[in-house]
């Protein structure tokens, strides 16, 4: 996943946006959008365990 942090000006206003791919994120400031993608970062990388499978029969 491409992950993109990059100020924003709307409306004479100074926010900043996070990609994710094609979904984009707005924040307030920078800080909160690299909260946000720490935050995002470490769960991506956290172990994941499967569901066990059923054997049919």
């Amino acid at each position: 996943m491409k992950i993109l942090v990059q100020p924003l000006d709307q409306g004479g206003e100074r926010r900043w946006q996070v990609q994710l791919d094609q979904h984009c994120v707005s924040f307030r400031s920078e800080e909160q959008a690299r909260v946000f993608v720490a935050t995002l970062q470490a769960r991506l990388r956290a172990p994941h365990s499967l569901p066990a499978q059923r054997r049919a029969g």
